[in-house]
């Protein structure tokens, strides 16, 4: 009976154990830093888990090798996720933005049926406890633990990225790759809050609004998305800002822009904006965007565009008009950073994928040594992406680590 033992029961770890248990007579052996296996898992999703996405393709992922994902996203993709999940008693749902939930919309659903999978004969569940080290021992491997020692014939890394410490976050896979003679690239906090000047957004906190938002280096536009936008006391938070956080650490001289009438023709805005001060009546300007956007969010933009609160609405001149529009479509905002590690859902970096066959997820330089997930240079955009390259890789890596 071969011995394949994992590092880290998270979702990609638990994934590759369910399927290495699967594949023959093999003991399989799951070792979890936490008190309990999936913990992160939990808080996925605002608590509901988005499982995939529908559109799963290269373009979604980054990393030093680009394509690296590709071989485990086409073996184990949509539906075949979508199917393991169902063998595991999971019903999915549809959202918007071909979002993958459960039908629960409760991530302790997916957390539960995972956990009854491993509930099984030739699985053994070990929390509360940590890798210390590895050792090459002939074909196999000594992990050494806070709680002892085990071989295995097999191993896979799967102990995730330096994200969320405080939901099993850790730097512990990269030591131990690293240990094997791995290296990895520089890592950033990713999916994550942006801190940015304060004054506008401080103002506006918990406020939300659906925006286009660009990160500009200088006069260079690096990355655009659109969704959903929150204001928050230090910056700006929100799917939206999300996908551009992954550049933020890595790029220098940072703004961001937001059009928050991304529907709309600069044009057309300013059209709306002068049929409406014909009709304004005896409105003050502190009023005069109530019927565009939101109240407070209007009233930021006149102060933002220096029109005095108490100045009457029908007497704006066209150049205050144009001045709004500008406001309003390109909303510019200093960037200070990210609220780093802490926060952020996803670690962007890791152990260089060069070293690992992309179809198999071997270590070319340590051979029956595999790894998966978040561990590995390879990361997504927001819309689970993300859990999509844990299931498939873990699976790939349990089902070639098992063989």
């Amino acid at each position: 009976m071969r011995t394949v033992l994992i590092i880290g029961a998270g979702a990609s770890g638990m994934a590759a154990a369910i399927t290495a248990a699967g594949c023959g007579e093999n003991r399989v052996i799951l070792i979890e830093k936490q008190s309990r296996p999936g913990k992160k898992l939990l808080a996925t999703g605002n608590g509901c888990c988005n499982l995939t996405n529908t559109d799963i393709s290269a373009e979604n992922y980054f990393g030093e090798e680009k394509d690296f994902a590709i071989p485990a996203l086409t073996r184990f993709g949509l539906e075949s996720t979508v199917g393991f999940f169902r063998s595991l008693g999971l019903l999915t749902r549809r959202e918007r933005g071909g979002k993958i939930y459960p039908y629960s919309m409760q991530a302790s659903s997916v957390l539960d049926v995972l956990r009854f999978a491993l509930d099984r004969p030739n699985v053994e569940l070990y929390c509360d406890t940590a890798a210390v080290s590895i050792e090459k021992k002939g074909s196999g491997f000594n992990v050494a633990t806070d709680k002892g020692s085990f071989f295995a014939d097999r191993l896979i890394v799967a102990a995730g990225g330096a994200a969320s410490p405080k939901l099993g976050g850790t730097w512990d896979g990269y030591k131990l790759l690293q240990g094997l003679g791995h290296s990895r690239t520089a890592i950033y906090p990713s999916l994550v809050q942006v801190k940015t000047e304060n004054t506008y957004p401080r103002a506006l906190k918990g406020i939300k609004t659906d925006a286009r938002a660009a990160l500009y280096s200088g006069k260079a536009a690096v990355c655009v998305s659109e969704g959903e936008i929150l204001f928050t006391e230090y910056g700006l938070s929100g799917p939206a800002v999300f996908e551009l956080s992954r550049f933020v650490s890595a790029e220098r001289d940072l703004s961001i822009s937001l059009d928050l009438m991304p529907e709309y023709e600069e044009g057309e805005v300013e059209a709306l904006l002068l049929e409406n001060r014909k009709s304004a009546g005896n409105l003050a300007c502190e009023n005069f965007l109530a019927g565009v956007l939101n109240k407070r969010l209007g009233q930021m933009l006149m102060k933002y565009s220096g029109i005095p609160f108490s100045a009457p609405a029908a007497l704006l001149r066209d150049a205050e008009i144009k001045k709004l529009v500008r406001s309003i479509k390109n909303f510019s905002l200093p960037v200070k950073g990210t609220t780093g590690f802490e926060n952020a859902q996803v670690t962007a970096g890791g152990i260089r994928t060069k070293e690992f066959r992309s179809d198999t997820l071997e270590s070319r330089l340590c051979p029956n040594l595999f790894a998966a997930g978040e561990v590995l240079d390879v990361d997504g955009r927001c819309g689970g992406y993300n859990l999509q390259w844990a299931w498939s890789s873990g699976r790939l890596a349990g089902k070639l680590g098992a063989l």
